[in-house]
């Protein structure tokens, strides 16, 4: 393979920081564009930013070329069954964020990786390790998101929405990303972990360049970006962790310092629980509430029905996160050679499941390209993953968007998008970088 041989003759001779992006991206990034320029679908999606942002065409080719479709790097998934089932077997696993890697490039990429760097795909982040190790970091975050505890933040979810809508009053044209989608998550994950008002802007901020780690292919200056803004959120974490041992809250890392079975953990596992629970917190609930917003301003007529009903939304953020999911994929890597929809996987073989397309499965949901707040089985989408990575935040999630959505509407019925939005140019997470709303349009006589 003389791309990869020259890849890693590369590595020895750079900084320790260049190396780290050419093994976790940048070879990756070389074959993903030499697959594209071949005309690969699903290089296309990963590069090429006019088929990220509208993938929906893309899904329904790939949907038709079969069930398990591959390229010669990776294989993928739009299948709903294929999807649902992948995600549940105990034949796949994460791969511990690299398995499309080969093991002798795995190895070097953990040599030179940067400890005070650590992304939401590296290890121990809970979004890439498999059980034992993952069991035992889910456990100790699990309490802090129960059903009861959930319901329990409803108010301080209203009273957060009511307040940034109150600063909103004499504003009638804002960015509804930047001034109430963005900062509602983020206060609610903050007090369950405990961070302090005034330091809650800066970590939105580095929050939003972590997310982009989990873009394959990332390029250098991304990379570079990205690992400056992990860097100084991991030392901004290790003084919290010190603060909250001298002076214990009743928030989730207080009670994860004081737990028995947390005493073994590692510096570097305290920040992948802590930082993952901190990013995961607000970066879906961000899109889901953007994405809603922009849907119903497309949809008048599902708007209405919200209005008239206001118990809808709940099923209405179902719907949301089917139609429009806020993460459109993730990747597992088989544990042992299987069997999927007919099809032989290899130990150690990639299959990306494109979770935005599943969602739209025709076997599943009626007619599902129509946006539908009233679809008896939206709940059914994989927005939230399924099996044991099913977001552990999801219940919250859920809560939080339907009570943002519900009150901003309460408030500002009328509200419609105004400008031109723009969308986030991260492939595995979609959303609005900026979505400017009007609070004083009209809705259009019918």
């Amino acid at each position: 393979m003389p791309l990869l041989d020259r890849a890693l003759d590369r590595v020895t001779s750079t900084p320790r920081s260049y190396a780290a992006w050419t093994l976790a991206h940048g070879i990756q990034r070389r074959f993903l564009h030499r697959a594209a320029q071949r005309g690969d679908l699903m290089a296309r999606l990963a590069t090429d930013r006019a088929f990220y942002d509208d993938p929906y065409p893309s899904y329904e080719q790939i949907r038709s070329d079969g069930r398990v479709v591959r390229n010669g790097f990776v294989a993928g998934t739009v299948d709903h069954a294929v999807a649902n089932a992948i995600l549940r077997s105990d034949d796949f696993g994460t791969g511990a964020g690299q398995g499309e890697l080969p093991p002798a490039l795995r190895r070097l990429h953990q040599l030179v990786r940067d400890p005070d760097t650590l992304s939401p795909v590296d290890p121990p982040s809970m979004l890439v390790v498999d059980p034992p190790d993952h069991t035992r970091y889910r456990r100790l975050v699990a309490r802090a998101f129960t059903a009861r505890k959930v319901g329990r933040m409803a108010d301080r979810v209203e009273s957060v929405a009511t307040r940034l809508l109150d600063d909103l009053e004499h504003e009638p044209t804002f960015d509804l990303v930047g001034r109430y989608a963005a900062l509602l998550p983020v206060a609610v994950i903050a007090d369950i972990l405990g961070v302090p008002d005034d330091e809650r802007e800066q970590v939105l901020g580095w929050g939003n360049h972590a997310a982009t780690t989990l873009d394959p292919g990332l390029s250098w200056p991304q990379y570079r970006e990205a690992a400056a803004a992990l860097r100084e959120m991991n030392a901004w974490f290790e003084q919290h962790l010190d603060r909250l041992r001298g002076a214990p809250g009743d928030d989730l890392l207080s009670q994860v310092l004081q737990d028995p079975d947390a005493a073994d953990l590692t510096r570097a596992e305290l920040h992948g629980i802590g930082l993952l629970v901190l990013g995961a917190g607000f970066e879906t609930t961000v899109n889901l509430i953007g994405n809603a917003v922009a849907l119903l301003d497309q949809h008048p007529d599902q708007r209405r029905l919200l209005q008239s009903d206001p118990d809808g939304w709940p099923n209405a953020v179902e719907e949301v996160l089917r139609y429009d999911a806020p993460v459109q994929l993730t990747m597992r890597a088989a544990t042992r050679d299987t069997e999927v929809a007919g099809e032989r996987v290899a130990e150690g073989e990639a299959v990306l499941v494109y979770l935005g397309g599943a969602n739209r499965d025709p076997e599943v949901f009626e007619d599902p390209a129509r946006f539908d707040v009233r679809r008896p089985n939206a709940a059914e989408h994989l927005g939230f993953s399924a099996g044991i990575h099913f977001c552990l935040g999801a219940s919250l999630a859920r809560l939080e968007a339907a009570v943002a959505l519900r009150t901003l509407y309460d408030r500002y019925p009328d509200l419609r998008v105004v400008g031109r939005p723009e969308r986030r140019t991260t492939r595995v997470l979609r959303g609005y970088e900026y979505l400017p709303v009007s609070t004083l349009a009209r809705v259009p006589a019918t």
